[in-house]
């Protein structure tokens, strides 16, 4: 199926626009996180306490926040299981100075006694989680450490199939999509769980190989494309895969916005974060990994042009050069030359 017959976009021409319209949302979204006071962590995170009601009749959602709010502030109120078992999952943060075990527990309890007191309806507990706050220090330094080995292997797999300023490349468009869905997360007050962990782990593998195709196309392209320059190179065979590329991410966005639409919010988190990185990854392997490549390509033949210049380039003097003067006419009758 081709979407494109002949397509010939420039792309690597609005590299620099592209880059500079990154940076923008990375800044806005660390300026948004430091105005509220860091990254929001999930209880899986931070630490806290799950609740699982069973409804004797059908209980909103609201009905219940709205019940724990004057007590509780900010909780988490979701569906859980299907509408017709009538069950409601509250999550409770972690409270500053609370401590595991029966602090933890006594949290628990005083979901049931307050929504008892509002009259929300019968319903008894069926289940409860508690995370306190030493798994929830041990589950983000697995989280950190999960991403960072990722991204360690796809570039020690780059690195050896392609050039070093490939991999850069591809390694800097995966750093690039990774902050740019964190600053969406900023931006839309999503919390850093782990389920969202695992869905960065995955448009990271998503992004690194749309851009691995992107490249392995470069490097077909270079042998019968060796008399052009890189950019032109690096832009025919984004063109060249730009029809893959939109019907794979196309495809991908699209089963995605259905978890998202119809997953409850238990997924949402996950489906927000892999619709962002799906959206990020296309952009990045257009814009940002084959510019990065090609600006690293550009300062590695400079610094070969100095290495391989001459002394007098490279800040030593050399010897002088003296211009021959030009012969002098002979005088006449002068010696005959012998023969």
């Amino acid at each position: 199926m081709r979407i494109f017959k002949h397509p010939n976009y420039d792309f690597i021409r609005w590299r620099w626009h592209a880059i500079a319209l990154s940076l923008i949302v990375i800044l806005a979204g660390v300026g948004t996180m430091w105005a509220r006071g860091g990254l929001q962590l999930g209880i899986d995170f931070s630490g806290g306490t799950i609740v699982i009601l069973k409804f004797q009749q059908q209980t909103s959602e609201e009905t219940v926040r709205t019940a724990l709010q004057p007590s509780f502030g900010e909780t988490v109120v979701q569906q859980y299981g299907a509408a017709s078992e009538h069950q409601i999952l509250v999550r409770l943060p972690q409270m500053q100075g609370q401590e595991q075990g029966t602090t933890l527990e006594r949290g628990a309890q005083a979901v049931v006694n307050v929504l008892q007191k509002a009259g929300v309806g019968t319903f008894e507990v069926i289940g409860t989680e508690i995370v306190g706050p030493v798994i929830g220090a041990e589950l983000q330094k697995k989280g950190v450490y999960a991403t960072l080995a990722s991204i360690l292997g796809i570039t020690v797999y780059i690195g050896v199939r392609f050039r070093f300023s490939f991999a850069v490349g591809a390694i800097a468009a995966t750093f690039h999509d990774i902050f740019v869905t964190i600053a969406f997360l900023t931006f839309f007050k999503y919390d850093l769980s782990l389920n969202v962990v695992a869905a960065i782990l995955t448009i990271t593998g998503y992004s690194v190989n749309d851009t691995i195709v992107v490249f392995d196309r470069v490097r077909e392209n270079f042998r019968t494309m060796r008399r052009d320059s890189l950019e032109h190179v690096v832009n025919t065979a984004v063109n060249q895969t730009l029809g893959r590329t939109i019907i794979t991410a196309g495809t991908t966005f699209l089963a995605v916005a259905a978890l998202y639409l119809f997953g409850g919010e238990v997924l949402e988190g996950f489906a927000f974060t892999m619709l962002v990185g799906i959206v990020s990854g296309t952009y990045s392997t257009i814009f940002i990994a084959a510019a990065i490549a090609i600006i690293l390509s550009r300062e590695k033949a400079k610094m070969r042009a100095a290495s391989s210049a001459t002394p007098a380039q490279i800040g030593t003097e050399s010897p002088t050069r003296v211009k021959p003067e030009p012969a002098r006419p002979k005088k006449a009758g002068g010696k005959a030359r012998a023969s």
